[in-house]
């Protein structure tokens, strides 16, 4: 039975590549490609591949909210990333991925990995699943990592106000609750600990 995949990877050499390296390999055939998040959820839901391989930051939207979205259409996700941070392994399966491998992997076991999956397996990196061990509790709301993912994106508060329909003082409320839990000295630090951590 031959296994369809769908990539997506914003760095385009990077995806042509991948895409390539599984068409060679026995029994996996790429059906889609996409840029980036958004379209890869687009592209799994009109062409329903067994597996979708995403990378884990892309723009539009990244690899764990695109999993969220195609694992709830029945398509499994592995998430692959050049290097980690502690809190995202917990978040790419509370999003329903089952797979979360570094871009280093060799295409044998890539190839290996993704007849796991597709065979019910779910698989860690080693080295991704000891660093997730280190993760500390996020001490964040959800609403306070809202404002900070989109701080983090580049947005000011004004911004944020108008993307959430939310007042500004109340987005201000929430980013400087953000700085006080972290302990940190603004919001820009506030938004990059939290990104560092993976909580965003």
């Amino acid at each position: 039975m031959t296994i369809r995949i769908l990539v997506a990877d914003d760095e385009s050499l990077l995806l042509s590549a991948l895409s390539q390296i599984l068409d060679l390999q026995d029994g996996f055939t790429v059906v889609g490609r996409a840029t980036n998040g958004r379209e890869a959820v687009d592209l799994g839901q009109e062409l329903r591949p067994d597996i979708a391989v995403l990378d884990l930051e892309m723009p539009v939207m990244d690899g764990i909210a695109a999993a969220g979205h195609l694992s709830e259409a029945g398509i499994r996700v592995v998430i692959v990333t050049r290097h980690s941070r502690p809190a995202v392994l917990k978040r790419a399966f509370q999003m329903g991925a089952s797979g979360f491998i570094s871009k280093s992997t060799s295409s044998e076991k890539l190839a290996s990995i993704l007849r796991d999956v597709h065979a019910g397996v779910r698989y860690v990196d080693p080295e991704i699943a000891a660093l997730a061990m280190t993760a500390m509790p996020c001490p964040l709301t959800e609403r306070e990592l809202d404002m900070l993912r989109l701080l983090h994106q580049g947005k000011s508060a004004q911004m944020i106000a108008a993307e959430t329909c939310l007042a500004i003082g109340t987005v201000r409320n929430y980013i400087s609750n953000a700085i006080l839990r972290l302990g940190v000295k603004n919001g820009r630090e506030a938004a990059q600990r939290a990104w560092t951590e993976g909580w965003i």
